[in-house]
C-alpha cells in the first residue's frame, strides 16, 4: 500500500536514498499493512533544501491566492474523505465513523486557515514625532518543522500545515512511524490543490533521527510539536541552541467534575463520548473523574451500564464503537497501569482485561475503577487509554484544589446547571481549554493548547497563525 509513496520532496514522491523501509502494523489484527519508506540523513538534507526554496516562492504568493489553494485542499479532503478515513482506521484502529469525523475536522481546519490568510492585519501606531510614522506588520517566520503524532494524524497535521501555509511559510512534515499513510495521502491532495513544489514536504521514518536533524539545521525557523511532555522537553532543549520558535501541545490529564445539580443521564452520555473517543488515546481525554457524593451512585451505575454495552472490534466493521489500542506497547502499558491501580486498592467495576474472542489485535476492555484516591498512580500518570478512575467530593473549594493539583494543564470538563458555577469554575480551572456541559473541546475556530507542563503556544482560531509570523515595525521618516 505504501509503494506508490516514498518521501515527498520538491513536489514529487521519491524513493529514499538507501531504499530502506519499515513495517506498518494494523493494530486490529497485527498484520503488516505494508512497508513504508525510511528517510536517510541525505533525504532530510534534500527536504531542507526543497523547503528553503519553496519558502522563497510561497512567501511572495499573494494572500488571496494562498487562500484559494488552501481552501481547495479542504474541498479535496472532503471529496476523498472515504479514502483518508480508511487509512486512519487501518493505521490507528479507531472506528471508521470516528475516522470520517477526523477527516472532516481536518478539512474544517484547512478551510478556517484559508480565511485567516486574508486576515493578517498590521497596525499603524500614532508617532510621537510630527514627521514620522510607525507601521507594525507581520511576515512569515520561514521553514517550519511539523512533528505529528499518531493518535489524530490527519487533524494534527492539518493544524500545523494549514497554519504554516496561511502565514506564508513552507513546511517539512514528519508523521509518526505508526501512521505515515494518512499523511502521505494528504500530500497527494496538497499537490493536486496547486501548492508549489517545495512548499510542503514529508519525511517518513525514524522520528527521533529525523526530528533531531531538522532541528539542528539553520534552515528550520519554527517547530510545532504535538506529543508527550517527555519528548517535548527534549526538543525544547535542542531548539534552544538555535533559539528556534516552538509551539508545543504536550501531555494532558484532564479532570472531569460533575456537580450535584445536573441531569445524570445527559452527563453520562457526554462523559462517555469524551472519554472513549479513540479509545481514550487522546491528550484531552477526561482521565480524573470527580463526582459529587450525592450523585456518585447514580452516575456510577449508569456509566458502568453504558460502558459495558460499547461494541469492541475492528474499526472497519459496522457498528464498532471501540477499536484496539494502537500499539502493543500501549496495550502493555495499559495492562500494567490496571494492575498497579488494583494493587493500590481500587475496585474494578467493569473491564480490567482483554476482551474474550479476540485472538489477534491490541484490544482492551474499557475499564472503570471505584475506591480511587488522589495518591493513586492513575491520578498522577496520564493513562492514555480506556481507563476511568472515579472519585467523590463534598465541597466546591476542595474539588477545585484537587482538580488543579497536577503539573499538566490541557483540558478540563465541567458539568453543572448553575450559570454562576459554570462561569466561576471555568475561570478557576488551570487548563488551556475548558468544556462546560459539552464533550467537545477542539474546534477549528478556537485556540487550542495548554499551560503548565502541557506546553505553550496555540493552534487554531484567529490566534494560531500568530505563532507562524514575525512581528516587524518600521519607523518611517517622511521628511529628509
Amino acid at each position: 500500500m505504501y509503494s506508490k509513496f516514498g518521501q515527498f520532496i520538491d513536489g514529487k514522491w521519491q524513493a529514499s536514498e538507501k531504499k530502506e523501509t519499515y513495517d506498518v502494523i494494523n493494530p486490529a489484527n497485527e498484520e503488516i499493512i505494508g512497508k513504508a519508506s525510511k528517510a536517510s540523513p541525505k533525504d532530510v538534507d534534500k527536504a531542507l533544501s526543497s523547503a528553503e526554496k519553496g519558502f522563497l516562492i510561497w512567501k511572495k504568493t499573494p494572500p488571496w491566492q494562498r487562500s484559494y489553494v488552501i481552501r481547495k485542499i479542504a474541498d479535496l479532503m472532503r471529496k476523498k474523505s472515504d479514502i483518508l478515513a480508511k487509512w486512519i482506521t487501518l493505521e490507528v484502529g479507531k472506528p471508521l465513523a470516528e475516522a470520517l469525523g477526523e477527516v472532516n475536522g481536518a478539512a474544517d481546519i484547512f478551510e478556517w486557515n484559508a480565511e485567516e490568510t486574508k486576515r493578517i492585519y498590521g497596525q499603524t501606531v500614532e508617532s510621537r514625532f510630527e514627521n514620522t510614522r510607525v507601521h507594525v506588520y507581520y511576515q512569515p517566520v520561514g521553514v517550519v518543522a511539523a512533528l505529528v503524532p499518531w493518535n489524530f494524524p490527519m487533524v494534527l497535521a492539518a493544524r500545523k500545515i494549514s497554519t504554516a501555509l496561511a502565514a506564508g511559510c513552507s513546511v517539512i512534515c514528519k508523521p509518526d512511524v505508526i501512521t505515515p499513510g494518512s499523511i502521505m495521502e494528504m500530500m497527494n491532495i496538497i499537490k493536486e490543490a496547486g501548492v508549489p513544489p517545495g512548499v510542503v514536504n514529508l519525511l517518513s521514518g525514524d522520528p527521533a533521527a529525523i526530528s533531531s536533524q531538522l532541528i539542528s539545521s539553520d534552515i528550520i525557523k519554527k517547530i510545532s510539536i504535538t506529543g508527550s511532555t517527555r519528548v517535548g522537553k527534549l526538543i525544547l532543549k535542542q531548539a534552544a541552541d538555535k533559539v528556534q520558535r516552538v509551539t508545543m501541545e504536550l501531555s494532558g490529564h484532564a479532570p472531569l467534575i460533575v456537580f450535584d445539580d445536573v441531569d445524570i443521564k445527559k452527563v453520562v452520555d457526554m462523559a462517555i463520548a469524551a472519554k472513549f473517543r479513540n479509545n481514550g488515546q487522546v491528550c484531552i481525554s477526561p482521565s480524573r473523574f470527580y463526582i459529587h457524593e450525592s450523585k456518585k451512585d447514580d452516575f456510577t451505575k449508569l456509566f458502568v451500564e453504558k460502558t459495558k454495552k460499547l461494541k469492541i472490534g475492528n474499526g472497519l466493521d459496522k457498528d464498532v464503537e471501540l477499536g484496539p489500542m494502537t500499539t502493543k506497547k500501549r496495550l502493555n502499558e495499559i495492562e500494567e497501569l490496571v494492575e498497579t491501580t488494583k494493587k493500590e486498592g481500587a475496585k474494578v467495576l467493569c473491564g480490567g482485561k482483554r476482551p474474550a474472542g479476540f485472538n489477534k489485535g491490541y484490544f482492551y476492555e474499557p475499564t472503570v475503577f471505584d475506591n480511587v484516591n488522589d495518591s493513586c498512580t492513575i491520578m498522577k500518570q496520564e493513562p492514555f487509554g480506556p481507563l476511568v478512575p472515579l472519585t467523590t467530593f463534598k465541597d466546591y473549594d476542595e474539588v477545585i484544589e484537587r482538580a488543579n493539583n497536577h503539573e499538566l494543564g490541557l483540558a478540563s470538563y465541567i458539568y453543572t446547571n448553575s450559570m454562576e458555577k459554570a462561569h466561576k469554575t471555568s475561570e478557576l480551572m488551570e487548563t488551556g481549554v475548558v468544556a462546560v456541559n459539552t464533550a467537545v473541546v477542539a474546534v477549528a475556530e478556537a485556540p487550542f493548547g495548554g499551560i503548565k507542563q502541557t506546553g505553550y503556544g496555540r493552534e487554531g482560531g484567529s490566534m494560531g497563525i500568530k505563532d507562524y509570523l514575525n512581528i516587524k515595525y518600521t519607523h518611517l521618516g517622511i521628511k529628509n
